[in-house]
């Protein structure tokens, strides 16, 4: 038997269990059973139903956990600012491309081939979107001036590729790694030899 978990406010103890929750679900889908959160979470199975009032609140609430930003922002403000610029932002891919991975394990085990509009389409999600492509550019810093299309334009690739180059079906069963996504936005897709010689008669 798991050890009962201590007492707590049932805001926390709601908390608690959507995260437990989220982790089950990594692996069982929508089928986990409250009986499993219970026990992974060392309390009595009705105590779930204090705090919640059905299985799928709980499930909503974990998916919609998966969506928020979790530990991303302190990873990304935690990349060395004094790397040269190719390792930062394989640094930085790396750490986006773990999250979209995750998420994408975790909606093809719920059933989900995008993410739910309340948390796609939302005033919230803009503004993470738009925290993120912050983050990014700050990460960038002061070599911002050396993308020709502007550093908008250049975390918007990042991006894109990213998220393409991380899902299984999208690119084919093919993943780009960290390092291909960041040579291809840093010095695109020609032979070094090609772009030499393109660099040579420009």
């Amino acid at each position: 038997m798991s050890p009962r978990a201590r007492a707590m406010a049932p805001e926390d103890r709601r908390e608690a269990l959507v995260d437990t929750t989220l982790r089950l679900m990594r692996e069982h889908g929508r089928q986990v059973t409250t009986r499993q959160i219970a026990e992974a979470a060392g309390v009595a199975e009705g105590t779930i139903f204090r705090v919640v009032e059905s299985k799928d609140e709980l499930v909503d609430a974990a998916i919609a956990r998966a969506f928020q930003p979790g530990d991303l922002v302190r990873r990304l403000e935690e990349v060395d600012r004094t790397l040269p610029l190719e390792r930062r932002l394989v640094m930085v891919t790396s750490i986006l491309q773990q999250r979209f991975r995750a998420t994408f394990a975790l909606m093809a085990k719920v059933g989900l081939v995008r993410p739910p509009d309340h948390l796609h389409d939302s005033a919230e999600a803009d503004a993470w979107r738009a925290r993120l492509a912050g983050l990014l550019t700050d990460v960038i810093g002061d070599d911002a001036d050396r993308f020709a299309g502007g550093v908008d334009h250049a975390v918007h690739v990042l991006r894109l590729l990213t998220f393409a180059g991380s899902h299984q079906h999208v690119a084919d069963d093919r993943l780009l790694t960290p390092e291909q996504i960041v040579d291809t936005v840093l010095h695109g897709l020609l032979d070094r030899d090609d772009r030499d010689d393109r660099d040579e008669v420009a």
